[in-house]
């Protein structure tokens, strides 16, 4: 199923999904282009949110007050990783989701708080994973965790609304409305395809499929209980 649009009007131009959206296609071609030099591989180690190494710089910090520095740069990558994604199917997917749930919660959040809830929930997402997998040496890159903090906000405040679907069998595409919180299910599911398209990056590749990436249910929590707060 591929989501296209809802019926809802927006008042204003989602100025900050538009910025988001645009930002992330950038990041994806300059991986591309650090792909076709070879470079893509260390790029990734040192940006990505790879739980091991940033452990182990926190571990080293309390021994060593000078060590906190690399605390930091390691910290920073919580921020930049959201911003990478290591196949086109997950991009696509994420930037999809986005772009029809995205400009519908701007318009009732406003644009600092709908950037607040998208930064935070991809954080807290991103800090869920470390604690749950800390020795886990593949990177973790997407803005998964925060797009799914957008679904979860979209859910919770327009569950009926009906989502514009379309449904593709083979060569023929049927068009059908689905309701808005389907997609609080179907967002998981179709996870299991972003492998599709994988760029290459060595050594081990980015998102293994393990216990750590599939701790973005804490976005799609973290979107549910801010939309209720706003209540």
């Amino acid at each position: 199923m591929i989501p296209i649009c809802d019926n809802i009007r927006t008042r204003s131009k989602p100025i900050i999904n538009y910025w988001l959206i645009g930002i992330n296609i950038a990041a994806f071609l300059w991986e591309l282009k650090l792909e076709r030099s070879e470079e893509l591989g260390y790029f990734v180690s040192n940006w990505g949110v790879i739980p091991a190494q940033i452990n182990a710089a926190i571990t080293n910090a309390l021994f060593n007050p000078a060590a906190w520095i690399v605390v930091f740069w390691r910290l920073f990558s919580l921020l930049f990783a959201m911003f990478l994604h290591g196949s086109f199917s997950q991009i696509l997917g994420n930037l999809l989701f986005l772009w029809v749930f995205g400009k519908t919660v701007e318009n009732f959040l406003g644009a600092r708080k709908y950037l607040g809830l998208y930064l935070v929930a991809g954080i807290l997402t991103e800090i869920s994973q470390i604690l749950i997998e800390p020795n886990l040496t593949v990177p973790i890159i997407g803005a998964n965790g925060a797009i799914a903090a957008i679904i979860g906000a979209y859910a919770m405040k327009f569950p009926q609304t009906k989502i514009l679907t379309i449904l593709p069998l083979i060569i023929v595409y049927i068009p059908i409305e689905l309701p808005a919180f389907f997609y609080l299910f179907w967002w998981f599911i179709q996870q299991l395809f972003y492998g599709i398209g994988s760029l290459n990056i060595p050594p081990a590749g980015v998102n293994a499929p393990s216990l750590a990436y599939w701790t973005q249910i804490v976005g799609l929590f973290v979107g549910m209980a801010f939309m209720r707060l706003k209540r």
